[in-house]
This record gives C-alpha cells, structure tokens and sequence, in this order.
C-alpha cells in the first residue's frame, strides 16, 4: 500500500512540475464542464494537454487548492493498485478544503482505474485522465465508465501546431510570399521526416530522440507488458509492416513476410503482435470499404501514428511517408470510427470518406505522361461512377493542377498546402 507521505510528496513536487513547463498550447478547446479520456502513443502531447489545461485554470483564477495532478509513471508509485486510488482524495483533504478537480496521467498503469473514474464522474467530480494504451477504449472499459467521459485520440502535432512551435505563424498572405513560403516549405522537410512529437519538435538530433521513443514504445508499451521475450522477431515484424505501407496486409501475408526472413513465428503470434502495437497506438488499421465485414477486420491496411517512426524503419521512404502522413491526418480529423477508408474491388482509391464524398490518392510527383499518374486519375474517374464523389483529389509532396476528364475536376493539390487548410 502507498504511504500518504509519499503520495503528499508526489502531489506536492507535481505543483512544481506542472508550472515550470513551457506549454505550446495545442489547437484543442475543453468543455469547462466536461471529463475528458485522452488516449494515443506515447509521446504524443498528452501530458502536456493537461498541463495546457492546467495552466489555463490558474491563470484564470484557480489554485492548487481546487486542483491535483497524479502521474501514475512515477517510481515512487511502483506497486500502487486501484484499492490505493481514494488516497489521493484523502491526501488531498488533508491539504485543502476545496473540492479538486483531478488529472490523472498515464493512469492505465493501474488496474480497475475504470471503476474509480466512473465512481468520481458520479460524485460530480471534473476528471481528466490519460492513458497511452487504447484498451483504455475498449467495451468493457466504455461500459464502466458510462458515457460520462469525453474521449480524445490525441496524435503529435499536426503541420500547423509544428509550425507554430517553430515560431513559424501562418496566414493565408504567408501561403503566397515568397519568403515566409519558402521557410514554411522548409519547415515542412523536417516534419515530413521526422515526425511531430512535441519534445522533438524544436531539437536538431530528432534521429537520437525518435529511437529512444520507439525503443520505449515497442521494448516498454509492447514488449515489457506483454512479456515478450523475442523482442528480435517484434523488430522484424515492424519493419517489414513499415516495407508494406500502401498495400492491405493479412494476417497470413505478414506471417509468411517475416518468415521468409529466418525469423520463426506462428500465424498466431504475429496476430498477437499486431494487436499490442495497436494497443498502443503505434499502428491504425484503416479497412476497405468494399470489402465484406469479415474481410474488412483481416486484410486491412497499417499506417504508423507519426511519420518519424516510419521514417526510422524505412530506406528511400518518400512514398511511403507521404501516404501515410496523409493516412493520419485523415484519422485526426475525422476519427477513427468508420469514417476513413480505402476502396479496393475493381478500382484502387487510396482513401475514401464516405460521409464527406471525398476521394483522394496519393501520388509523389504529378506527371502526366507517367502510367503511374495516369492510372491513379483513371482510378479516381472510375470511382466516381460506383459512389457519390463530391471532391476528388491527388494529394503530391509539390505539385498542383486542376485536371478536367470525363466530366469530372481532379484537383492536384501539394500535401504541405493540403495539410494548412481547413
């Protein structure tokens, strides 16, 4: 059992913590009555949500009196269990009389943690927890918790944020001026290669720091919670679903990919595998719309939840970067709850979003004498005689056009431009 001396210590040290960080504010507006769950890989601004939130609350009139902050990854609450949780209220009575409003950090540390959310949401507690983990959202854990959260899948920066903590702003004037462009065209290098996690935002050795993120998450998040001890064929495994961006994958096709490399692996582990790099939020299957339901689950596409991590996988990785930078931009901007999909019978789209109508491909560089270009403008054409297109796009790494054909207006569009509008 925790020692409330200890865990005074930890709320108090958490004050300090909390006031000294820089916080860049992210473009996220909370609901001053609202609970919040917010889930995603590590690394990716959590933490630094509730410090944003925090700080908002003090400098608005609040104290530490009406507030506490808990990281559940601190050593000092090694060996702390669900039974442990109502300390922290006790604690926290014992420094003040006001009611706290409570964030809870990386709380999926604790088991049953579910239970007590459900138990403070019911005492009309205001609640902000976080949790790199997505069983965090999983049936049973929604069920607990009974609709009293509010949960947020939050990614690293998107391109505006990483301009932003840059000191680069953005207006529609900088689009069209040569210089401010051409600095925001620079920047955009950088964070099409090296990711938008928000402590490597502004580092020159984002190389150093992104390996050290990876090897927490899959040694850490995947390997240490699972107890996997062949942590070369998890390696191997990732790599080669990295080599597969833009392509479905089986189960069986991945199996036999990591095979064919000497390692040693069953059908089952890899399922296995897969399932606890999603727990974690390193890779989002994104299914095919045309696909049966069955088929949809088992052959979907991965993308990786930051393109530095792809990046540290991949040789001569443009392409690869490219889609799946545009995979999870999507996913941030309509979820990841049956609203973004690719459309694979007959005709190969990249991404479809069926509530919008909007179709889009990816393609590097536009050339229209190139087979590959044409084909992906054949592609869209065709789709948008099966379903309803209200836009269709080609989304390159510097391109523009607009392409008229059958009727139909393509626009070619540059991802860093695509990536700034609305």
């Amino acid at each position: 059992m925790i020692r409330k001396e200890v865990l005074k210590e930890v709320l108090l040290d958490n004050r300090n913590e909390v006031v000294k960080h820089q916080v860049i504010s992210r473009s996220f507006q909370f609901e001053e009555f609202g609970n919040y769950v917010f889930v995603g890989i590590r690394r990716a601004g959590k933490s630094f949500l509730l410090y944003q939130r925090i700080q908002e609350l003090l400098h608005s009139g609040h104290t530490w009196n009406e507030m506490l902050y808990v990281n559940f990854e601190d050593e000092r609450l090694i060996g702390m269990t669900a039974a442990d949780l109502n300390l922290i209220l006790e604690v926290h009575a014992e420094m003040s009389v006001d009611r706290p409003m409570l964030f809870l950090d990386e709380i999926q540390n604790i088991d049953g943690w579910d239970k007590f959310a459900r138990r403070l949401a019911d005492n009309k507690y205001r609640v902000y927890v976080t949790g790199s983990n997505a069983k965090m959202l999983s049936q049973d854990v929604a069920t607990t918790l009974g609709g009293r959260y509010i949960t947020v899948h939050v990614y690293p920066y998107d391109f505006k944020e990483f301009l932003y903590a840059n000191g680069v702003g953005v207006t529609e004037n900088s689009l069209f001026a040569t210089e401010s462009r051409a600095e925001i065209k620079r920047i955009f290098n950088d964070y099409f290669r090296s990711g938008g996690f928000p402590e490597g935002a502004s580092l020159a050795a984002k190389r150093d720091y992104l390996t050290s993120v990876y090897q927490k998450i899959y040694l850490g998040d995947i390997a240490a919670r699972h107890s996997i001890e062949n942590t070369f064929a998890l390696r191997i495994l990732f790599r080669k679903l990295a080599e597969s961006i833009k392509q479905p994958v089986s189960f069986t096709r991945i199996t036999n990919i990591v095979a064919s490399t000497g390692v040693k692996i069953s059908k089952n582990t890899v399922i296995n595998y897969m399932e606890y790099a999603k727990d974690a939020c390193l890779l989002i299957p994104i299914q095919n719309i045309a696909d049966k339901l069955v088929e949809r689950e088992t052959n979907p596409k991965y993308y990786f939840a930051d393109n530095g991590i792809l990046n540290l996988l991949l040789l001569d990785a443009d392409t690869s970067l490219l889609e799946n930078l545009v995979a999870v931009t999507l996913l941030r901007r309509y979820g990841t709850d049956d609203a973004v999909f690719f459309y694979n019978r007959n005709v190969e789209v990249d991404f479809y979003l069926p509530e919008t109508g909007v179709a889009i491909q990816v393609c590097y560089t536009m050339n229209l004498s190139d087979e590959t270009f044409q084909r992906e403008v054949q592609a869209l054409v065709k789709l948008s005689k099966v379903v309803e297109c209200r836009q269709l796009l080609i989304i390159t790494y510097d391109d523009e056009e607009q392409i008229e054909l059958e009727e139909c207006t393509i626009k070619v569009i540059p991802v860093w431009k695509w990536l700034l509008g609305k």
